[in-house]
């Protein structure tokens, strides 16, 4: 469980580095980029660690890897509805499904 509470905050500060500067375009590319940097520092401070634990405790690369792209869709889809005020589409969520699904499949003894 500590492997999923660590990813879904890394992810958090992965998603804000990574968009949070598309809503401020009139920030110079160059200032984004180092925000951006400060930023994604702490993301790294909290993966690395869960990747690691999460080895640890049995989970193989590929199943790290698959978890984190579904909490990394997650965390995106609530930012990019609520800060970047995007709409949500019915699709988003059938390929949701279609990742939950590969989630089911690499746990699937």
């Amino acid at each position: 469980m500590r492997t999923i509470l660590l990813l879904f905050a890394s992810n958090v500060f992965m998603t804000i580095a990574w968009y949070w500067h598309l809503n401020h375009k009139e920030l110079a590319l160059w200032k984004a980029i180092l925000i951006s940097w400060a930023i994604a520092f702490f993301e790294y401070c909290l993966t690395v660690p869960a990747n690691r634990w999460g080895s640890i405790n049995g989970f193989s690369a590929f199943q790290l890897k698959i978890t984190q792209e579904v909490i990394t869709l997650i965390v995106f889809s609530f930012f990019a509805v609520l800060y970047l005020k995007e709409p949500f589409h019915w699709k988003y969520l059938l390929a949701f499904g279609f990742l939950l699904a590969a989630v089911w499949i690499v746990f699937k003894k």
